[in-house]
């Protein structure tokens, strides 16, 4: 007991923090960023119909087989009754390629 040794003293010490490293860059403002995707994969094509036009010439122009034809058909039944009477001024959905 009579060998006691005294206990360090902190009470003048002081917390901190301090880098040799550069200051960080602002943060970027991207608050006026507007997002949009696009894509060509389904985007419809559409054709709109002159005189002396038929079907197989709209897929022959398109696909470059005129046997095509029955696909402008299938994806215009919504207007199209027959694949002969397409008339001036329509405009036809044209399928993708496939």
């Amino acid at each position: 007991m009579g060998n006691e040794t005294s206990k360090p003293d902190f009470s003048d010490v002081r917390g901190g923090v301090k880098s040799t490293a550069p200051d960080a860059p602002p943060k970027a403002d991207f608050s006026d960023v507007k997002s949009q995707v696009s894509s060509t994969a389904d985007a419809a094509t559409t054709y709109t119909v002159v005189a002396g036009d038929s079907l197989s010439k709209i897929a022959k122009h398109f696909y470059g087989s005129a046997n095509a034809w029955k696909r402008i058909f299938d994806a215009n039944r919504d207007q199209l009754t027959d694949p002969d009477r397409i008339q001036p001024g329509q405009t036809l959905k044209i399928p993708a390629q496939s």
